[in-house]
């Protein structure tokens, strides 16, 4: 009987189900301490002056990151919570491509300080609606007083986005280099699809790896590359004026299907039958010449007695390749990929029409490798860049770095507007929000004062993991925001402040006659509105005059996306944890 007493003594108790439930604060401390840990994983490769994490898998394959999502995405997390961080920082990566481990550490921060709240008896509810109230605010504020709408964006602050991406990654420093090669690659992908907007589509860029060389010697080409080689040494490896046939099918002998079998009494007929076998692809060969390709792309095979007939007619012809691969080059070359040659009436055909052009294809050594190049796409320009580097490990990481860059270079043309990087919008964010707080008058103060303080680990993991002192940092940084903001329009409550200042003799009605000298210390502390964090030298600096920018959606979204997240894990007060079903012999107990 003794079991049946044992439940409440066990934090929360056992089920009648068999199992443990754990509720209250034992759940929501447990939550914390998983999102701590995960964010504390992350924590030391944030910021230019980030450190790398060595990941080795349970089959020995080692990856060498600093990029957080990959870094989590490799983990294997047990806990609940901590998945949904692992989601977030995947979803980030997904939607903006950068400042994946920022949102994580927005988020594990966000939800430290709720709970600190919550063991002051404040509802989970009251602290929800503090935090949308807050995010709601920080965006407006983030969008009409931070952010900069670049209309003609020029192609020195593009440089600056990449460059600020890349600062804490691999490519960091060859900036200059990687920049304008980032630059080049995502504005010669520009389309505009059906609804006239104007798209750059990251995956249009292809990103191949060879061995050997510098980094420095990578090189970006303007067209599609490819990991491929011509299916034969005779044939071509040059061809100009190029149309394109890209298929989806078998260029090899027909073979009868499984299962079919051909009873035959005459030997003369089984030849006929292996000529016709022979016969049907030749045939399907030679219209798909006919229809005037010289370049043939299949993702499947093409045997000897099919290339023969290419060598023959000079036509060039690849085998094996990517499908993901041929969809690009169908979308660049406006070649439709054909899986099959048979029409509505089941008559073998190949249409013109399927063809896409391109000024070229040629087959080019690039390292050990051959690659295939098709330059100048008819429909929509195409671009590749050929990183090289030492070993598999940095050519890895530069990848990450160059898709990270090219995604913060899309959003910012896509969206047109921009900040300033370096903890400046984090602590704009926090004095206006501190700020404001004071001037909401119901419950939900407190935790707009939370959402505040949490944005500060943004500059203060930034100062810390370039070995600088935090605390001095990040307090020049709150006392020119802050002044910053003094002087700018009146703070959220205007009227008070008027009458305060009515109060006293001694100060001058509003507007006062500003002297010379006044007005240049209102401009210069205006300015201190972009001032973030010069982690090289240690001091505090204008973040847009040093070229640190971001795109200002993917800081909108890094909040949007750490808030929902604090919220579904603050939601949650209960865990119900089953036990797993026992398959064992019976003991003899009756158990």
């Amino acid at each position: 009987m003794a079991g049946i007493f044992e439940g409440p003594r066990n934090n929360g108790g056992t089920l009648f189900l068999g199992g443990q439930k754990i509720s209250g604060s034992d759940i929501r401390d447990q939550n914390v301490q998983a999102t701590q840990a995960i964010a504390n994983v992350v924590k030391s490769s944030f910021g230019p002056s980030g450190l790398d994490k060595m990941m080795v898998d349970d089959i020995g394959e080692v990856t060498v990151t600093n990029d957080g999502a990959t870094i989590l995405s490799l983990l294997s997390v047990e806990h609940p919570a901590g998945k949904i961080l692992v989601d977030l920082a995947q979803q980030q990566d997904r939607e903006v491509g950068d400042g994946t481990t920022s949102v994580v550490l927005i988020a594990a921060e966000l939800l430290r300080r709720a709970n600190e709240l919550m063991k002051m008896r404040i509802h989970p509810t009251t602290i929800i609606t503090g935090y949308r109230l807050a995010l709601r605010e920080a965006v407006r504020y983030m969008n009409e007083n931070i952010s900069t709408k670049v209309d003609n964006l020029g192609r020195e602050s593009l440089m600056a986005i990449a460059k600020t991406s890349m600062s804490s990654k691999i490519i960091g420093a060859d900036s200059d280099f990687f920049s304008n090669m980032v630059v080049d690659a995502i504005t010669s992908v520009k389309s505009v699809n059906a609804r006239g907007e104007v798209k750059y589509p990251v995956k249009a860029v292809n990103v191949l790896k060879a061995h050997g060389k510098s980094a420095t010697e990578s090189v970006l080409i303007k067209g599609y590359a490819m990991n491929c080689t011509v299916a034969s040494q005779a044939m071509t490896t040059r061809v100009t004026d190029a149309k394109i046939a890209v298929l989806d099918m078998n260029l090899q002998k027909e073979r009868m299907k499984m299962g079919v079998n051909v009873v035959i009494d005459d030997p003369a007929q089984l030849e006929k039958i292996r000529e016709r076998e022979a016969g049907i692809v030749i045939e399907r060969i030679e219209m798909i010449l006919k229809a005037g390709a010289n370049v043939v792309f299949t993702t499947k095979g093409i045997d000897d007695l099919c290339l023969k007939h290419f060598v023959e007619k000079g036509v060039m012809g690849v085998r094996r390749c990517k499908k993901e691969d041929l969809r690009r080059i169908a979308k660049a070359t406006g070649a439709q990929m054909v899986s099959t040659l048979a029409d509505l009436n089941g008559d073998e055909v190949f249409d013109k029409a399927n063809l896409g052009e391109a000024k070229e294809v040629v087959q080019e050594r690039i390292s050990d490798d051959e690659c295939i190049l098709v330059k100048g796409p008819k429909v929509h320009t195409a671009a590749s860049i050929i990183l090289r580097g030492a070993n598999e490990y940095s050519l890895d990481e530069m990848e990450r770095s160059v898709h990270d860059s090219l995604s913060a270079v899309k959003r910012t043309l896509e969206s047109g507007r921009i900040v300033p990087g370096g903890g400046a919008v984090e602590t704009a964010l926090h004095i206006y929000l501190e700020e404001w707080a004071t001037s909401v008058g119901s419950r939900e103060q407190l935790a707009i004062a939370a959402f505040a303080s949490a944005l500060l680990v943004i500059p203060t993991t930034l100062a810390v993991n370039a070995a600088k002192d935090s605390s001095d940092l990040v307090a020049q940084l709150r006392s020119r925001h802050a002044l910053s903001q003094r002087t700018s329009d009146p703070v959220p409550h205007p009227p008070t402040q008027t009458t305060a200042s009515n109060g006293h003799p001694s100060a001058p009605p509003q507007p006062p006659s500003t002297s010379d000298a006044d007005a240049k210390a209102i401009a210069k502390a205006k300015g201190y509105r972009n001032y973030g964090l010069d982690l090289t030298k240690g001091r505090v600096h204008d973040s847009i005059k040093a070229g640190v920018l971001e795109p200002s959606m993917g800081k909108v979204k890094q909040l949007k996306s750490a808030v929902e997240a604090c919220v579904a894990i603050m939601r949650i007060d209960t865990l119900i944890k089953l036990d797993p079903e026992q398959r064992g012999e019976d003991d003899g107990h009756g158990h």
